[in-house]
């Protein structure tokens, strides 16, 4: 049986719900087991309230650095989905491929560097606690220490032709609160000031900003306000999402917001404006190209490439400069599902990938 298969067994029976400090930190402890035995030194990042965030550090040598980024949290609350099983393609359950499967290709990699290389150097690995809930805890770590190294690859699930992910949207969750004036919608009418009229307003403004053209959507998915039928609205808010494709529409989004915000269109209402982006845009940049074309080289293997809509560790990376290839995990669906699911053969495709390719950086000091 395949060693990876064991490891991913043991690992995905640990419930690791990002809320659930004890999980985390001993899906945790396992991987530092492993890489422990491999020759690394692990710094921890202790957190009260969350799992630890462990940095697996390598003897320095000669040539680029390269970090591999994964998570050790899942969505999944414990007694809500959990277990692992298999069939003759697929294995079940949380985290297979979102993303226990992708730590395990990473691990397993290194393991096969090490049995021939017998020292890994200048390949660091950072397993982060809190990624499934916006990574609000370690995204300053993650940012800071990805300017330590010349590359990094994170291995979210690859795509359905076992695609790697050069680009990822921007993200942003803002709030905007409207305070009106109450009154009896009876007797004193003309009195009030309409805080939910004015979000009605704001909404459709706001909702107009979305250019599916250019990969941008703007969507309020909550809208709160009022106190009764027979009284004119007080008070609303507005939550909503903003997501992009490059830079450009980051900065026209923002700006709208502001605006939309500070004019008022139903007079007298004040209205103030809360939130922040969460991950920046992850733009594809012609490093990568570069990159990509010297892995098929290596490997014999065809990558083709995507962009995804949603956002993961590797934006915040790519926000500091380094150059970031996703989606090297194994090929999987039903992520965030109770269907979840990843491919077999997709991690012994990974895992030749990554161990060619890493081993090659060992030899020559640089991919490229």
């Amino acid at each position: 049986m395949a060693e990876w298969i064991d490891d991913l067994r043991e690992v995905v029976a640990i419930n690791s719900h990002t809320a659930n400090k004890e999980g985390v930190d001993a899906v945790g402890r396992v991987f530092r087991r492993w890489l422990e035995e491999l020759g690394y030194e692990t710094e921890v990042h202790p957190r009260e309230l969350i799992g630890d965030h462990l940095h697996f550090r390598s003897p320095r040598g000669r040539g680029e650095r390269i970090l591999l980024l994964g998570h050790l949290d899942t969505v999944f609350p414990p007694g809500t989905f959990e277990g692992f099983r298999e069939d003759d393609e697929w294995v079940y359950g949380p985290g297979v491929c979102d993303m226990k499967g992708g730590n395990v290709v990473a691990v397993e990699a290194l393991r096969q560097l090490h049995r021939h290389f017998g020292e890994i150097r200048n390949i660091d690995v950072l397993f982060v606690s809190d990624e499934e809930t916006g990574s609000d805890d370690s995204r300053t770590l993650t940012g800071e220490l990805a300017r330590d190294y010349d590359t990094c690859f994170v291995f979210e699930a690859a795509g359905p032709e076992m695609n790697v992910v050069t680009g990822r949207k921007g993200i942003g969750t803002f709030e905007i609160e409207i305070e009106g004036k109450a009154a009896h919608a009876g007797t004193s009418y003309a009195r009030g000031i309409d805080a939910n009229l004015e979000a009605a307003r704001k909404l459709e403004r706001l909702v107009a900003l979305t250019d599916l053209e250019k990969g941008t959507t703007v969507n309020v998915g909550k809208i709160e306000g009022g106190l009764g039928a027979n009284t004119i609205s007080p008070r609303a808010r507005l939550l909503l999402e903003l997501r992009y494709a490059d830079h450009t529409e980051r900065e026209r989004l923002l700006e709208a917001l502001e605006r939309i915000t500070a004019e008022a269109y139903v007079a007298g209402t004040r209205s103030r404006l809360s939130g922040r982006i969460q991950r920046d845009v992850m733009e594809p940049e012609p490093r990568q190209e570069e990159l990509i074309r010297a892995m098929e080289r290596l490997s014999g293997q065809s990558l083709p490439t995507e962009k995804r809509g949603g956002v993961s560790d590797a934006n915040l990376v790519a926000s500091a400069g380094t150059l970031t290839l996703d989606g090297l995990g194994p090929y999987g669906d039903g992520d965030h599902t109770d269907k979840e699911r990843a491919l077999k053969k997709s991690f012994e495709e990974r895992i030749g990938l990554m161990s060619t390719v890493l081993a090659h950086h060992q030899e020559k000091g640089s991919i490229v």
